[in-house]
């Protein structure tokens, strides 16, 4: 089951982000701000996949565990909790199954979407404060202990990286779109 799990999310197809949009620099205010509050939006896609997927696998976990409870009944011998038809059990494990299948497809992609973005920064610093924030999900303290520099500095060079990342052209337009 896990071989097959894993192939098929092999099988996802990832599509390449077609151009980009220029990043914009020298706005003004309100703009800039949105901007930058736009490009975390972008950057925090990922992590929520993670959290999703992490909330699907603890149903899963949970759906089976109540599965296989063990009730006691007064005479002291052990007898499971419901002798019920499993279809109904089996169907909820196969929709949670699919979910889990394809949140896991979306994780992937959008890191790749976003591993790319934050790679075609030219600073290593702004690349690594971006990863280490929105794909490894650290606090501010614990970048700052990785690489040896302050928080603030850390916080400054998370401007930026945001700053100089470009939004891919697909993102700007489902996000104008709503």
């Amino acid at each position: 089951m896990e071989n097959m799990l894993q192939e098929q999310i092999d099988d996802c197809v990832y599509e390449e982000a077609e151009g980009m949009d220029k990043n914009q620099n020298g706005r003004e205010g309100g703009i800039m701000i949105e901007e930058s509050e736009r490009k975390k939006e972008y950057l925090q896609e990922y992590h929520g996949h993670v959290r999703r997927i992490n909330r699907i696998e603890e149903e899963i976990k949970e759906l089976r565990n109540m599965k296989t409870t063990i009730s006691i009944k007064y005479d002291g011998m052990p007898r499971s909790s419901k002798k019920s038809d499993l279809s109904e059990y089996a169907s909820k494990l196969d929709e949670l199954e699919r979910k889990l299948l394809e949140e896991k497809c979306l994780r992937i992609s959008a890191y790749k979407a976003i591993a790319d973005q934050i790679n075609m920064l030219k600073s290593e610093s702004e690349k690594d404060v971006l990863f280490y924030r929105y794909i490894r999900a650290l606090n501010w303290w614990e970048i700052a202990e990785k690489m040896n520099y302050s928080e603030r500095w850390v916080q400054k060079i998370h401007g930026k990286a945001l700053a100089h990342l470009e939004l891919p052209k697909e993102f700007i337009e489902i996000r104008s779109n709503l």
